[in-house]
């Protein structure tokens, strides 16, 4: 096993948590930033000593109850190294961008240390998730994230913010019940064969028969479906957005989401190949309808945060579809996309988050103007807003692409579906912009101040990381690939063959 490195990476941030609380309050936010930045370095370490072609590495697994076959285990392969990393990215920038966000919602004196140790402990528990290899420990870190994510709303948010934490926190447990109950069906299968196991390693060779691996897959999928969200499951994200304050919600869609996706490629693929090709027509439906029906809702919307969660709602769509159209290119479009995703939604968040502040309303008929007195707020805003829609030339066009042009080789229809969804996005953003940014300059607008130091310092490397990655993507792809081949592999489903390939010539 040698040093864990995961293991340290991933109890970092709560070790800083705990410091954060003991610390004075004029330094418990600056404990709080340097703790994320630790996380981001020894992330970086994990990524430069990655062999993107190894498979699982620096595997950590250690018995805990061995009778009932529960181990500590822990490892990381490119898709959980993937999302690591945006995890250990996105706390700093969220942190620095939130500096203030606990005063928004009162607090007390504590707010801010609460606030940062939560956001830290939230990292934690997240990236536990990303790099469990044991199926229970990974139900308890998938649980656990609900914890700190429920005060983060429930005590930083909005007006409605209690209501909106108590439907977050019933929709994730309703699908968490679900979930356990498939995970005790893999222990007594497990059982059943002669040695009671929880370890994804060892279950992901069981010979599970068919009925009995199509309920437990359901399972699973109801749970990572709620978490991520896809529609009809998707009704709680909308009020969690509008009411938690714009970091809290920027690591619930750019992060905590994220577990779902990941859920699916690495657990209802990983554990259920046949049900998951047996279920594919169902959740492309599910997908396509998700892309469509967020891409509307969001052009109706009134409230920023509502936009934007509506928005997320489409592009998991575009995510769960490129896991289930089961070619390597719209499934290593889907991971990418994870990461994109989570870079553009945090900018979105984060400067309307800023306007927010300035403005003191939501509604986006309450501005107007604002790229006459406040440029550099209009310029990221524009940025973010085109980043969203997947322009070309910034990161999420090249994941997008992947997942649409990998769906068109198996299943054109809903790749079709797909594009009209990118039409879409460009409307919601569009007119987002136009009735926000321009036009006659509101009186409550007239007195913005434009972006601080501080501000600019939380967007910039999210500008950097959507550019580099929209004209590179190739080094995210490389660690992506390999471990995208494994499933497609292990599921037993190869590429299509392209049609001028199918007949040889004699």
């Amino acid at each position: 096993m040698g040093f864990p490195i995961l293991t340290v990476l991933a109890l970092v941030p709560l070790v800083g948590a705990v410091l954060l609380l003991l610390a004075g309050d004029a330094s418990a936010r600056v404990v709080g930033l340097l703790t994320s930045l630790v996380t981001l370095v020894l992330a970086v370490v994990v990524l430069v000593m990655f062999d993107p072609a190894g498979g699982m590495q620096f595997s950590e697994v250690v018995p805990w109850v061995p009778s009932l076959g529960f181990h500590y285990a822990v490892g990381v392969d490119g898709i959980g190294l993937t999302l690591v990393l945006l995890t250990a990215i996105l706390t700093p920038v969220v942190l620095l961008g939130s500096w203030d966000d606990a005063d928004y919602a009162g607090g007390g004196r504590w707010g801010s240390k609460a606030f940062f140790a939560l956001v830290l402990v939230l990292e934690s528990f997240a990236l536990f998730a990303f790099l469990a290899t044991d199926v229970l420990l990974f139900y308890i870190f998938f649980e656990a994230t609900l914890i700190p994510m429920y005060f983060l709303i429930g005590a930083f948010g909005g007006a409605k913010r209690s209501a909106a934490a108590m439907k977050f926190l019933l929709f994730s447990l309703f699908g968490g019940l679900i979930m356990l109950a498939a995970v005790i069906g893999l222990y007594a299968v497990s059982a059943g064969a002669g040695q009671p196991t929880y370890l994804l390693s060892e279950l992901s060779q069981l010979d599970i028969d068919q009925t009995t691996g199509r309920v437990l897959f359901i399972g699973f999928m109801i749970a990572f479906a709620i978490k991520a969200p896809m529609v009809p499951f998707h009704t709680w994200l909308p009020d969690a957005a509008e009411n938690s304050t714009p970091g809290g919600s920027a690591l619930l869609v750019g992060v905590l989401d994220k577990i779902g996706t990941f859920g699916m490629l690495r657990f209802c693929l990983g554990l259920f190949p046949e049900a998951s090709t047996w279920a594919t027509p169902v959740v492309l439906v599910l997908a396509v309808i998700s892309v469509l029906y967020g891409a509307i809702a969001a052009i109706g919307q009134k409230d920023l945060y509502r936009l934007i969660a509506f928005t997320s709602v489409s592009h998991f769509g575009f995510i769960v579809m490129g896991i289930f159209a089961f070619t390597s290119q719209a499934q290593a479009g889907s991971t990418f996309y994870m990461l994109n995703h989570g870079f553009s939604t945090t900018a979105l968040f984060l400067v309307v988050g800023y306007l927010v502040a300035r403005r003191g309303s939501q509604g986006i008929s309450d501005f107007g103007g604002v790229q006459k007195v406040a440029p550099w707020l209009a310029g990221f805003t524009l940025f973010a807003g085109l980043s969203s829609l997947a322009l070309p030339g910034l990161s999420p066009f090249v994941s997008e692409f992947m997942v649409l042009a990998g769906t068109f080789s198996r299943y054109p229809v809903f790749a079709v579906f797909g594009v009209l969804g990118m039409v879409l996005a460009a409307l919601y953003i569009l007119i987002m912009y136009q009735r926000t940014m321009t036009g006659p300059v509101k009186p409550a607008v007239a007195a913005f101040e434009d972006l601080s130091g501080r501000e600019k310092g939380a967007l910039i490397p999210l500008v950097v990381l959507i550019l580099v990655l929209g004209f590179f993507p190739k080094p995210a792809l490389d660690v992506i690939n390999p471990s995208v081949e494994a499933t497609m592999q292990h599921v037993g489903v190869e590429n299509p063959v392209p049609s001028n390939e199918q007949e040889q010539p004699r």
